[in-house]
């Protein structure tokens, strides 16, 4: 079973955008691992099997920092609550969950800036506002998150983590987000 430094991420409070993104923060800044959990599924993701508390499901699994590199450089100084955050008001480049929840919401992913970076440009606003009303977080802290992130995924029916997963969900999502990778790179680059 999963180890009890679990806990704060399976019962633990269920945060919102603003308490997360306020000041102060809900969150600490610390090395953790993080829960998404939703109140409206997105359309054709499988539930069965997930946990679920109240009207929430937990659909995603996540950590900051990542493992340090092996290669000798510097690991990263980044905490959950800056990854949170970035979640809650970044863009679908920097946020594989922005990215998934998108891809899976109809929104149309586009090239922008120089065209090397990949957003939902001028939609990404409707992305946060979706999830401060339909997403909450979870925060388990965690010395090495990156350990404790792999028995979750091992071990809970997270539909929407892609790394490490095993879930037969993968494979259809992975190619909704190759069909809109590769459908931004037809259309012209969008402003930002």
């Amino acid at each position: 079973m999963i180890v009890e430094s679990a806990d704060g991420l399976l019962n633990g409070r269920l945060l919102s955008a603003s308490e997360v993104c306020g000041s102060p923060s809900a969150v600490p800044a610390v090395a953790g691992v993080y829960g998404w959990w939703f109140d409206e599924v997105p359309g054709g993701v499988p539930v069965d099997g997930c946990v679920r508390r109240d009207r929430w499901t937990l659909l995603y699994v996540g950590i900051s920092p990542k493992r340090p590199p092996v290669n000798g450089r510097p690991p990263s100084r980044q905490t959950a609550r800056d990854r949170i955050r970035y979640h809650f008001r970044g863009n679908a480049e920097g946020s594989t969950l922005r990215l998934t929840l998108g891809v899976l919401l109809g929104l149309e992913l586009r090239r922008v800036g120089s065209g090397t970076r990949r957003t939902f440009a001028s939609q990404e606003v409707a992305l946060s506002e979706w999830m401060a009303c339909h997403a909450r977080v979870s925060v388990a802290i965690h010395e090495e998150p990156w350990v404790l992130e792999s028995r979750l995924i091992g071990e809970l029916v997270l539909p929407l983590n892609l790394d490490q997963s095993g879930h037969p969900f993968r494979s259809v999502l992975s190619a909704m987000r190759s069909a809109a990778k590769a459908r931004a790179v037809e259309l012209p680059v969008a402003l930002d």
